[in-house]
């Protein structure tokens, strides 16, 4: 399998009237098809950070900022497979034979509606064999039908609005790609990160779904599996992975800066 080594980094100014808990998703981790070989995370003013990992194997950050502007600034060094794994053959696998970490990938969940989907899911995907085609057609329609606005919204938004509205970010079209697939009793989750040469660059959201071989990422926003992908977190949707949820009053931000670069490459 071809490897990259993907830098990555990330910027963020934000404004908190008071002292603010916030929690944080931004650091990489190591998982099958990644290797975080180096890694930085600071915040200006210095603060205490505790970091911990929650039920999914995210690396979550805890800290208060301090009242004022606080720059959240970090880095990456990171061997990733150079394309995903794909296999147009994986198979649908029945509900009893799903692993038990698996099923709650099944689940509706805040921003996925499954259970009011399958009409849907079922005219999309009746016409292809079990499995992987099933996935690939609804991510080929969702690329179809959905506009796909870059930069258009900040805001969290179940995929009923999704179907509903006609266009969203890739958050919003990963939601809507993974409550149709879960409508189908195929295991699907959200996966936040980057990815190599996205346009405009930002932090990017995917969808990866649970076939006979294992974990198979689709993008409903790209054609293809092109370009290094780095993951930094996967949950049932994106309140799991967030950039940052604060509480308390509101945290403005002021300035938000994500960029990945390849550096090298190997066999």
């Amino acid at each position: 399998m071809q490897t990259v080594l993907l830098q990555s980094h990330f910027d963020l100014h934000l404004f908190a009237s008071m002292e603010t808990p916030l929690l944080m998703v931004l650091r990489p981790r190591t998982v099958e098809g990644q290797w975080v070989m180096q890694d930085e995370f600071q915040v200006v003013p210095d603060i205490t950070i505790r970091e911990y990992l929650d039920g999914y194997g995210n690396r979550c950050q805890r800290l208060v900022l301090q009242s004022g502007t606080s720059r959240i600034h970090g880095s990456a060094l990171v061997r990733v497979d150079a394309r995903p794994a794909s296999n147009p053959e994986a198979g649908f696998l029945p509900v009893q034979s799903l692993p038990d970490e698996v099923i709650r990938y099944l689940l509706p969940s805040r921003y996925c509606e499954s259970d009011r989907l399958g009409a849907k899911a079922w005219d999309i995907a009746r016409n292809y064999p079990p499995g992987y085609p099933q996935v690939q057609s609804i991510a080929q329609w969702l690329r179809d039908n959905i506009d796909y606005r870059p930069g258009q919204s900040m805001e969290l938004i179940g995929a009923l609005e999704v179907l509903k509205q006609g266009y969203g970010v890739c958050r919003d079209l990963a939601h809507l790609g993974i409550a149709l697939c879960r409508s189908l009793s195929i295991p699907a989750r959200f996966v936040s990160g980057y990815l190599e040469g996205l346009n405009p660059m930002d932090l990017h959201a995917w969808f990866e779904v649970w076939l006979e071989g294992g974990w198979y990422a689709f993008d409903p926003v790209q054609e293809g599996l092109d370009g290094g992908r780095l993951v930094v977190g996967a949950g049932r949707d994106g309140s799991d992975v967030p950039i940052f949820t604060q509480f308390g009053p509101p945290v403005i931000t002021e300035d938000i800066y994500f960029d990945v670069r390849r550096t090298s490459s190997e066999e």
